[in-house]
Formats: C-alpha cells, sequence, structure tokens
C-alpha cells in the first residue's frame, strides 16, 4: 500500500503539470478573486436570505417576495453568463473528462478491460455491444 500511495503522489504531481488541471486551477483562481463576481454572489445571498425571511413570517408580502424572486433570478443569470462563471465551468468539464480518462486507464491495466463509451466507432475493444452495432 505504501509504494501505491507513493505512485499516486507522483502521479497527482505530474497530472498537476498538465495544461488541463492548470488552466482548471487558472480558471478557478480568476473566478474566485474576481470582484464583480464576488459582489454579484454577496448580493444573491442577501436576497435569499431577505427571501427566507419573509417567507418566515405569518403574512407574507407577495409584492416584496415576487421582487426579491425577480432580483434573485436577475443576479443567477448574470452570474452564470459571466465569462469567468462559464470559462470556470468548461474548465471544470474538461478536468472531469481528463480524470475519468486517468481513472479509465487505471481500471484498464487493473482488469485489461476499457469501460464503454458508447462511441463503437472509436472504440478498440471487443466488446459484446460493438459485436451487436455491426449486425
Amino acid at each position: 500500500m505504501v509504494e501505491i500511495m507513493k505512485k499516486a503522489a507522483e502521479l497527482g504531481k505530474l497530472m498537476k503539470e498538465d495544461p488541463i488541471v492548470q488552466a482548471l486551477l487558472e480558471a478557478k483562481d480568476a473566478y474566485e478573486h474576481d470582484e464583480q463576481i464576488n459582489r454579484l454572489f454577496t448580493e444573491y445571498n442577501v436576497q435569499q436570505q431577505a427571501l427566507t425571511h419573509e417567507y418566515a413570517k405569518e403574512e407574507v408580502d407577495a409584492v416584496l417576495a415576487g421582487q426579491i424572486n425577480h432580483r434573485i433570478e436577475t443576479l443567477q443569470a448574470e452570474i452564470t453568463a459571466h465569462p469567468l462563471f462559464v470559462a470556470y465551468g468548461k474548465a471544470e468539464e474538461e478536468y472531469m473528462e481528463f480524470m475519468k480518462s486517468v481513472q479509465d486507464e487505471i481500471s484498464f491495466q487493473i482488469t485489461g478491460h476499457r469501460s464503454c463509451s458508447g462511441q463503437c466507432s472509436t472504440c478498440s475493444s471487443d466488446c459484446q455491444a460493438k459485436d451487436k452495432a455491426h449486425e
């Protein structure tokens, strides 16, 4: 087990230098330190608390709750459209695909079988699904 953990540490250090991982770290840093996004999230959280507080009242002011809901929706749209939010999301998706590829390769080295991606045309495996797809 100790040898495996040493190799895992080496692999982690090697993977950290990969452009996909570097892109994720850079996108995350830019996203987390952006003043505009932080302001939007702060206001979003304040509005969420205000809405929760309003709904906790015995008599809810429907007009006020509607205004708060509208502002929350506006903030959510601004956040999700922000270029740094979009870039971070894309970098996370690419990172997750990268990690899946690494995990798939480790699993292949252990089991001798590749996982099925569902894309038979790009597959080099001898699986039953591929045989059936070509019948």
